[in-house]
């Protein structure tokens, strides 16, 4: 069976998390193919300027979550692995690239309840958890990888 990897960020702003609005309708995050070379956090770093524009981000250390999940293509069938790490902006302006058609910043609960798939939903959840641990002194484990 074929496989991929990809790595996204969850991108937020004084508590606002930005998401993007896809062509084929849905909300998600910023993602990308890992490219031949790169470490994980280099892909990141690439797709967050390439999809949105911004370069003044900061990496917030201890959050790394693993989404696996199974699609078709071209009658086969792919296993995607997406790695997803948290991304603190010190900017909220966006210069979206073409493969997107829309983008907003929004609230812990109304982010949840625009994003379209439910393993967004548990990464985006994951994330606010993990920020909130750290502003209460308490920073969760490691991440928690789910399939």
């Amino acid at each position: 069976m074929a496989s991929e990897k990809s790595c996204g960020a969850v991108i937020f702003k004084e508590k606002k998390y930005l998401l993007l609005h896809y062509e084929g309708g849905h909300w998600d995050f910023v993602k990308g193919h890992v490219e031949r070379g790169e470490t994980e956090k280099e892909t990141v770093l690439r797709e967050t300027q390439e999809e949105v524009g911004m370069t003044e981000v900061s990496f917030i250390g201890g959050f790394r979550h693993r989404i696996g999940y199974y699609y078709r293509r071209a009658g086969s069938t792919v296993f995607k692995e997406v790695i997803f790490y948290l991304l603190e902006s010190k900017t909220d302006a966006v210069r979206l690239s073409r493969e997107h058609v829309g983008f907003e910043w929004m609230s812990f609960d109304r982010a949840y309840e625009r994003l379209t798939y439910k393993n967004a939903k548990e990464t985006i959840q994951k994330a606010r958890d993990y920020l909130v641990s750290l502003e209460q002194g308490k920073p969760l484990g490691a991440t928690k990888e789910s399939s």
